[in-house]
């Protein structure tokens, strides 16, 4: 048998959450093609405050339930995000999903949530007792498996209020539409006074989660682009020591192979 609860505040969606055992949800795409049985839903499509877009000086903040179609049409959100957003499924699909929904399904092929690693993206949880605010790549701890307790709902997405201006996204799919990412890319550069401020690089590469090496990151931040060029053959083989990947639909060497080969674009285009 399958119930559920519709609450209108956030309040008492929190209380449901905590006096009950049920399944969050707004929009619904992946979790209802699901068919489960014997479960209770806790629908959280009505409850207006988590679906705003709003920006402070370190932060801009994207309410779970804001869904894709929205984000695409709002001048609050960076460029970055909208490029992979935009190429989410079908429209139907981008009115309905939700940034909330994206994170919370615990896939390791989550457009919205490939960028959140890229640009260092944080989570806001909520519960009865308080909220807990966790780094995006913590909160992804494997394919299925968030750091989000029993009694908990995601409230916000918190992107970096910066300039998101050199970047490169990229994904490589069966089509160019209406695809799971066989391989997906974004990465971020920023130069400042002949020196390397700003180097990220993540990855969708049917792995088990998403890649990111802040370790090998960091060999590039403060060298000059001559520097780095002479370094770029190690930090290739750096990313090539490091980047395994499970069996999939696609070989693992082809997924490995795409994603050395979009890292290695990317830093040329920026004249590494």
């Amino acid at each position: 048998m399958v119930g559920g609860y519709a609450p209108a505040t956030l309040e008492k969606a929190l209380r449901i959450r905590a006096e009950e055992t049920v399944v969050p949800y707004a929009g619904g795409t992946d979790l209802m093609v699901q068919n489960r049985k014997n479960v209770e839903y806790l629908f959280l499509n009505k409850i207006a405050e988590l679906k705003q877009i709003k920006v402070d000086k370190d932060y801009i903040h994207i309410g779970a339930l804001v869904t894709f179609t929205q984000a695409i049409n709002d001048d609050k959100v960076p460029q970055i995000m909208k490029d992979a957003i935009s190429k989410i499924a079908a429209p139907a699909i981008r009115n309905a999903g939700t940034f909330g929904g994206n994170l919370g399904n615990g896939s390791d092929k989550a457009d919205s949530v490939l960028i959140e690693f890229a640009v260092d993206a944080k989570v806001r949880l909520m519960s009865l007792k308080g909220e807990r605010i966790v780094n995006v790549e913590d909160f992804c701890i494997t394919r299925r498996k968030i750091d989000l307790k029993d009694d908990e709902l995601i409230v916000e997405v918190l992107l970096p209020n910066k300039p998101y201006k050199n970047y490169i996204y990229q994904k490589v799919g069966g089509r160019n539409s209406l695809a799971i990412s066989h391989v997906a890319f974004a990465g971020l550069f920023e130069e400042k006074d002949g020196k390397i401020q700003e180097f990220s690089a993540a990855f969708i590469a049917d792995a088990g989660r998403f890649l990111r090496f802040k370790d090998i990151e960091q060999t590039l931040i403060g060298k000059s682009k001559k520097e780095a060029k002479n370094l770029k053959d190690k930090v290739i083989k750096a990313y090539s020591d490091k980047i395994v990947l499970t069996a999939g639909r696609v070989s693992a060497e082809y997924r490995k192979t795409v994603s050395l080969n979009l890292l290695r674009d990317f830093l040329t285009w920026f004249g590494v």
